[in-house]
């Protein structure tokens, strides 16, 4: 990946002031297959944060804007007020949704997939990262990763995207744009 690399970016998120309560968030958002949850995996371990996926949050394939929802209610609004969150889980297996994960408000907290970026989820950000990469290798990586599960819905979910990051623009807005 170029353009910022897991240490750096998490030394900018410890210098950044705090938007969500005392909690500072990188929100890492980008296309499917863009290489975000990599990132932000490799980010989150080296603040020892923990990490919300927007993939437990969507709530199925039509859920895009749905999980952009939970997060800002859910998750980002609770932390910001000092409360404890109940981040949503979703089941993508069983179809339906599981029990949530208790979340206390920690000092730095990790943000990724689709919408993290979004202007209501960005107004909690401190940081926000765009993670970029080539149509065909974002494809080849979603579906190496997901298989059969991903390829029938490829397009819908795109569909998605496509609508959500022209309405929010979220790569303009962004503090930080990594290509993977």
């Amino acid at each position: 990946m170029s353009g910022a690399s897991a240490d750096a970016l998490a030394a900018r998120l410890r210098a950044a002031e705090p938007r969500a309560g005392a909690t500072r968030v990188l929100a890492v958002d980008g296309r499917s297959g863009a290489g975000k949850s990599t990132l932000a995996e490799a980010v989150a371990a080296e603040l020892a944060a923990p990490v919300v996926h927007l993939e437990d949050l969507y709530g199925g394939w039509d859920g895009l804007a749905g999980g952009v929802d939970r997060l800002v209610a859910e998750v980002l609004a609770p932390i910001a007020a000092g409360r404890r969150a109940l981040v949503p889980r979703y089941d993508w297996h069983a179809g339906r949704w599981a029990g949530p994960v208790p979340l206390d408000p920690p000092a730095e907290l990790v943000v990724e997939g689709v919408g993290a970026g979004s202007r209501r989820a960005a107004a909690y950000a401190s940081l926000l990262v765009w993670v970029e990469a080539p149509d065909d290798v974002r494809r080849r990586r979603a579906l190496a990763r997901d298989g059969d599960t991903y390829l029938p819905h490829w397009d819908r979910w795109a569909a998605q995207e496509d609508d959500l990051l022209a309405r929010e623009r979220t790569a303009e807005r962004a503090d930080v744009v990594v290509t993977s």
